[in-house]
């Protein structure tokens, strides 16, 4: 089961390519990668959520969805930063990247035969961190900071 979790979360970081012209085509990769994190708040937002209404309005998938957040606010404002620095994204880019992430976990978890253990699981992920951006994408997140410290 974990290893839904895992395939459902690294599809999140394949690149969703950018459809600006001005835009170099390194440039273009790496704004893909790093709407890839907001493909990963949208994993963690739905399915926290779903698990949320779906096993009894446990409250500790909104306590661990409030925790990522925390966690991960800057890797996500950074992300914004240098994507805007890099020339922006194309129109619907990141609402394409929540769309796709928010999909392949909903897919995952369509497909798992223990829908509750699917619940637990993801919880355990997202409280420990294991789903955070900088243990998902470290490359995307690593080129990014290079780019805004230079």
């Amino acid at each position: 089961m974990r290893s839904c979790l895992v395939l459902a979360v690294s599809l999140a970081s394949l690149v969703i390519p950018a459809h600006a012209q001005d835009v170099s085509t390194d440039n273009s990769q790496l704004i893909g990668e790093l709407m890839a994190f907001h493909g990963s708040q949208a994993i963690v937002d739905v399915m926290t959520t779903h698990c949320y209404e779906t096993t009894g309005l446990d409250s500790a998938y909104k306590s661990a969805a409030s925790n990522w957040y925390l966690r991960n606010i800057g890797f996500l404002d950074l992300a914004d930063r240098v994507i805007n620095s890099l020339g922006g994204a194309a129109e619907g880019q990141q609402q394409a990247a929540e769309t796709y992430g928010g999909s392949q976990i909903m897919t995952a978890y369509n497909q798992a035969s223990d829908k509750n253990s699917f619940c637990r699981a993801f919880l355990e992920q997202v409280e420990s961190g294991a789903l955070d951006i900088d243990q998902q994408l470290p490359a995307p997140l690593k080129r990014a900071q290079e780019i805004a410290s230079s």
